[in-house]
């Protein structure tokens, strides 16, 4: 397995740009399913997770057409869908893998999908997916690790699903996506309340209108998606990742550098540069898409509580907690979308930090003065945070099972070395 060798204590300083968003991107490609036409789907990461889903849709019989290997651009069509299944040696390693679900029963009205496996930062069930699918007419059963589904009824038009009027128990991205592709397709109206309001969820909704869907509700709780008898291609480019920028932006404040970040929109990091501005650090809004970050002699403390869009998002919590024990007193981390989502606070302690964790909370005390030590990653985001503390580190620090943090930053080490990082790639005997 490929490692990350980092020499900290450099400061960032130049300008980096942004690639598209993962966790648009995916769902982008599963409504592909929806249409026999052709949809191009633009400023894709070059990420792991997007090679994965474009084997399975030509698993599906999709024809999946890209210039270069890894793409940016993917050109999809599936006039028929030969395989109405997702099956578990293909979606192990991607949990995103059920949003082909909802496709696949608006369009065939039968679906067998390998259920997501387990998670190192915890559960994340699709008990809501599920439920809300039932409400709209499908049977559902689970059996031997998988998810089959159906809807009765004979022809193309009996096997639709059926609008329904949908209350989530809990907020869910992945739910409110393929809730929102399966009921463009189905009889009637569905109403989905306490549905995400991600800008990865309203990027969905653009380009599901831009197919033919009746979806109106954009950014709010309440969704209304009114189905058709079909939806056409399109063209679609995803949004920039808020993630990837609020992990430079981080980057810049720890290191002390001088960042520009190109390529992003941030009127979606509304959270993250308050809570970082709350700890000291100067940042600029130079227009809508570019924001400069510049690192201050003392960051402060401050806490966070983790929560669904507009709040802090779970996928930034990592990298704050590696600002965190750069911060001047106590910060407290509270952890609310996740259950544990801290492993990431044992390979910090290991480089020298002082937290202490207990459920879902965690207390950085600062600022510590980290060595560079072999830390392992458990999951994307706490790989971010452990190179984050590895460019601030004084000394070697080598990240092990860096494959997590490739399934979601394009080029992380490229972009990192380009601002003036010490870091390289250590590639594993025999690859």
């Amino acid at each position: 397995m490929d490692k990350f060798l980092i020499n900290g204590g450099k400061a960032l300083r130049g300008a980096v740009a942004v690639s598209g968003a993962k966790n648009s991107a995916l769902p982008a490609m599963a409504a592909a399913l929806l249409t026999a036409d052709k949809v191009v789907v633009r400023n894709v990461p070059k990420v792991r997770d997007l090679v994965t889903m474009s084997k399975l849709l030509a698993f599906m019989d999709a024809k999946v057409s890209v210039a270069a290997v890894p793409a940016s651009d993917y050109e999809i069509q599936a006039p028929k869908l030969n395989h109405a299944e997702a099956p578990y040696e293909l979606v192990k390693t991607m949990r995103a893998s059920i949003l082909t679900l909802g496709p696949l029963m608006a369009r065939l009205g039968i679906a067998r999908v390998s259920l997501p496996g387990g998670c190192a930062i915890g559960a994340r069930p699709v008990d809501l997916h599920l439920k809300a699918l039932e409400q709209m007419g499908a049977e559902i059963a689970t059996s031997r690790g998988y998810i089959e589904a159906k809807v009765h009824g004979n022809g193309s038009q009996g096997r639709r699903l059926k609008g329904a009027h949908i209350v989530f128990e809990r907020i869910t991205v992945t739910g409110t996506e393929n809730i929102l592709m399966a009921a463009s397709l189905a009889e009637g109206e569905t109403v989905l309340e306490n549905a995400a309001r991600e800008p990865e969820v309203t990027d969905l909704i653009a380009m599901l209108r831009k197919m033919g869907a009746q979806i109106c509700g954009d950014g709010t709780s309440t969704l209304r998606i009114r189905g058709v008898k079909e939806l056409h291609g399109t063209e679609h480019t995803v949004i920039p990742d808020r993630i990837e920028a609020g992990t430079f932006l981080v980057a810049g404040a720890i290191t002390g550098g001088d960042l520009k970040i190109h390529n992003c929109i941030a009127a979606h990091l509304g959270a993250v540069i308050a809570k970082l501005h709350q700890a000291g650090v100067q940042i600029d809004i130079v227009d809508a898409t570019t924001i400069r970050v510049r690192g201050t002699e003392k960051l402060l403390g401050a806490d966070v509580t983790t929560e669904e869009y507009p709040g802090f998002a779970t996928d930034m919590q990592a990298q704050y907690m590696a600002l965190a024990t750069q911060a001047e007193g106590a910060s407290v981390i509270t952890e609310t979308i996740f259950e544990n989502r801290f492993l990431h606070a044992s390979e910090m302690m290991r480089m020298g930090a002082n937290i202490s964790v207990e459920g879902r909370r965690a207390v950085v005390r600062g600022p510590a003065q980290l060595s560079g030590t072999t830390v392992q990653a458990s999951d994307l985001r706490a790989s971010a945070g452990l190179v984050l503390a590895g460019l601030v580190a004084s000394g070697e620090t080598l990240i092990d099972r860096v494959y997590h943090i490739d399934r979601g930053y394009e080029g992380i080490v490229e972009k990192l070395r380009a601002v003036g990082a010490d870091i390289e790639r250590v590639h594993a005997p025999g690859t």
